[in-house]
């Protein structure tokens, strides 16, 4: 089974040794690990291409979308979500903190924006459509693994 590694592990200083020992974790699950940075890209259109293709190529998702760069999951990552819907891919979400947006921000923003109340910890386009597993990387893993071995991907 093939696992697309999404999320913003690939910003940081150490992205190369986090996919490898996210790949590592996916082995010893008997899964294979995609991960974006494993491939060789120059601009911003093949990566692009690239990334897509490796959804494209995957069983499901497995998506960090712990707050970056703000309240937010990235927005690659959350691109990356919907377009593996839209390709019929099974998509795991993982993130340290699962209550409530409302519990998280209270009724409005720092902008003055109203905060959705459907006691989800995320946007509803990103919360309805996966499985939202609280934890880390190898948490969301094993939840794939449970899952699958009760349903084919």
């Amino acid at each position: 089974m093939k696992i697309y590694l999404a999320g913003s592990d690939v910003f940081a200083y150490d992205a190369a040794e986090r996919g490898e020992r996210m790949k590592q974790l996916c082995r010893m699950y008997d899964m294979e690990g995609l991960y974006p940075l494993d491939q060789v890209c120059r601009t911003a259109e093949e990566i692009f291409e690239a990334n897509t293709a490796l959804i494209r190529a995957c069983d499901a998702v497995a998506a960090n979308i712990n707050p970056f760069r703000g309240n937010e999951p990235d927005s690659g990552t959350a691109f990356e979500i919907g377009y593996a819907y839209a390709m019929g891919k099974r998509i795991f979400c993982y993130a340290d903190d699962m209550r409530s947006l409302r519990e998280k921000l209270g009724a409005e923003d720092t902008d003055g924006y109203m905060v959705e109340d459907f006691d989800l910890p995320f946007n509803l386009m990103i919360a309805v459509p996966a499985r939202l597993v609280r934890g880390d990387f190898e948490d969301c893993i094993r939840a794939i693994r449970r899952e699958s071995d009760k349903v084919e991907l």
